[in-house]
């Protein structure tokens, strides 16, 4: 006579489950003994275990500790990436403060203009259709461009003017 565990609505207490063991314990001692016709002994039935809990309620105390752990990974990791763009940012504003503070002390005498030229280098020119190309990707994004006062609309006018006439021009000057 085994029962199956029965399954609760809602939990019961620690209290009832104790008075309902209690119960059983009482009724398996009180119970006679088995008639010795039948060689069989039947052991007393286990108590009925308790409703298993979900793994979530389980485990409640770990839930608050999982939280702060993925916020700090994450704080870490969000601090990491932003010092590396402040440290890329403070590199890049040092070396232009150094370059323009050893300019005016290097140079406390003027040397004259043919010394500081250079040879000019020359470089292959750009061919008329990539040209062309470049002229009607600046017209088309001085066509989104939004004036904000009739001033500004003019000369955005005056310049759409002129990348249309290099456009349609036959030959284009070289750049």
């Amino acid at each position: 006579m085994s029962e199956d565990p029965k399954l609760y609505t809602n939990k019961p207490k620690k209290a009832q489950l104790k008075q309902f063991q209690d119960q059983h314990k009482g009724k398996d001692f009180s119970s006679p003994p088995p008639s010795s016709s039948t060689m069989t002994t039947q052991s007393p039935s286990p108590p009925p275990q308790p409703p298993k809990e979900s793994f979530a309620r389980r485990y409640k105390f770990l839930w608050p500790l999982l939280l702060t752990v993925n916020l700090g990974v994450g704080a870490y990791l969000f601090m990491r990436t932003k010092k590396k763009d402040t440290d890329v940012e403070e590199e890049v504003t040092t070396t232009v403060s150094t370059t323009t503070q050893t300019t005016p002390t290097t140079t406390e005498k003027p040397l004259p203009l043919s010394a500081i030229t250079e040879p000019v280098k020359l470089r292959e020119p750009i061919p008329e259709d990539q040209q062309r190309e470049l002229f009607k990707w600046i017209l088309e994004e001085k066509r989104k461009v939004k004036p904000k006062d009739p001033e500004e609309k003019k000369r955005i006018d005056e310049e759409k003017a002129i990348l249309k006439q290099f456009i349609r021009a036959k030959s284009l000057p070289r750049i």
